[in-house]
């Protein structure tokens, strides 16, 4: 298999004609022709015992030629387009140029990675975040850690209050006909909530248990029910039931019950410190939007759509398979969702292209820069997706390209100069 030449008369286009020599294109066919015979009966011999040469003289060569030739082509590509040096963007499009006893030749029209420009990456102005984490933030954190570790008493001593939990049977009535969904038994409610339509809780509050009564009130105008929204409805209700939400005291065994501190003062620290890093790292994400934002705003060059086909492709397939984590697929979703597959794809084609466009141009910017990936650079990032995958170091090597993780930590390391290299400006 071989290169024999590179037409690139058109910008941005390329056609690639490479050669499979005679013997390993007949050692293909013969292989085809090993997988076929046993499927093959012709007058005179027993069913898989037909000779090659019968059967290419009753169905012509070409039988055979056209799964050797699908077994061939990927590997002969591969070598081709390495030996080519030319960094091929989306789906090539093949076409036999000849095909006999002398061997194949095919020609593969492909589209090139643009040569793209970029300039004023230094200096660019970013916005400066500060960050800043409240007592009342702490307190928020710190009081959703209680309510986590609460624990319910029953009460039977006096009248439902908010923050109770009511265990109530209910049934909703429009215009004396009671609904669809409307019913329920034994069902846990906690008052002040939210949780139902505005003034359902409200008036549980004041009634005990054993309490058999009734409630107004008119379901919200946007309701996802039509018959429902804006409508007035009674509800009968009974109070089952009482608990009280039990909260731990704020105290330092409370620290030591949910953390590894022994003082409440350490505990709260590192919930704020917690809160200080959860908000730099948002911080820090949107530095690198506003960053991706200016970049692509800079690229200048022409971008052969396939670019953002193959990327909104991958953001399907990734769509995909976080839905599929969660015990969905992406057909059920669509379905559910009053979507289909071209909505999906063209709500995330805007997306594609600032992908498209900002690798480029970090890409640009690394080789402008010298920018270049260690070996530890690469073995590092490796480690980094062991960890995160949980999965052994030599694992990961044998599923991912060393030269693939090379160029990432180039793009990582260009968008990290580009960020030293800015002017942040405090808003």
């Amino acid at each position: 298999m071989s290169l024999k030449k590179v037409s690139t008369e058109e910008k941005g286009k390329a056609v690639i004609e490479f050669a499979v020599d005679a013997a390993t294109f007949e050692n293909a066919v013969n292989a085809v022709y090993n997988r076929k015979k046993a499927n093959i009966t012709l007058p005179g011999f027993r069913k898989g015992k037909a000779p090659k040469s019968l059967i290419e003289k009753m169905y012509g060569k070409g039988f055979l030629y056209e799964d050797a030739v699908n077994d061939l082509l990927p590997a002969a590509f591969e070598e081709a387009v390495s030996e080519s040096k030319l960094e091929i963007v989306g789906s090539p499009s093949f076409e036999i140029v000849s095909i006999d006893d002398n061997g194949l030749v095919m020609s593969a029209a492909v589209e090139l990675k643009p040569e793209i420009e970029i300039k004023d990456y230094k200096g660019i102005s970013l916005t400066k975040r500060t960050v800043e984490v409240t007592d009342a933030e702490v307190d928020e954190e710190i009081e959703r850690t209680r309510q986590r570790n609460s624990r319910n008493m029953d009460v039977n001593d006096r009248a439902a209050a908010d923050g109770d939990i009511a265990v109530i049977d209910f049934e909703g009535f429009k215009d004396g006909v009671a609904f669809e969904g409307g019913k329920a038994e034994g069902h846990e409610l906690k008052l002040g909530s939210g949780q139902f339509i505005p003034g359902f809780e409200e008036q549980i509050v004041g009634h005990s248990v054993g309490d058999e009564f009734e409630i107004n009130v008119t379901f919200p105008a946007e309701y996802h029910a039509p018959e429902l929204a804006g409508a007035p409805v009674v509800f009968k209700i009974k109070l089952n039931g009482l608990k009280e939400v039990i909260l731990p005291e704020l105290d330092d065994e409370f620290a030591k019950d949910v953390s590894d501190f022994d003082t409440l003062d350490e505990y709260k620290a590192d919930v704020k410190a917690t809160i200080e890093k959860r908000k730099t790292e948002q911080a820090d994400r949107l530095t690198d939007d506003e960053i991706v934002d200016v970049l692509v705003s800079k690229v200048e060059g022409d971008i052969p759509e396939c670019m953002y086909d193959t990327e909104v492709d991958d953001m399907v397939s990734q769509y995909d398979n976080r839905l599929k984590s969660q015990g969905l697929d992406l057909a059920t979703y669509l379905k559910y969702t009053n979507s289909d597959i071209s909505k999906l794809k063209t709500e995330l084609r805007p997306d594609a292209i600032k992908r498209v466009k900002s690798r480029l141009a970090l890409e640009k910017i690394a080789a402008l820069e010298a920018i270049e990936a260690s070996e530890q650079d690469v073995a590092d990032e490796i480690k980094k997706i062991a960890d995160a995958y949980k999965m052994e170091v030599s694992q990961v090597e044998s599923l991912v390209s060393k030269e693939g993780i090379a160029k990432d930590v180039k793009v990582s390391k260009a968008a990290t100069f580009v960020k030293d290299n800015a002017v942040f400006e405090e808003k």
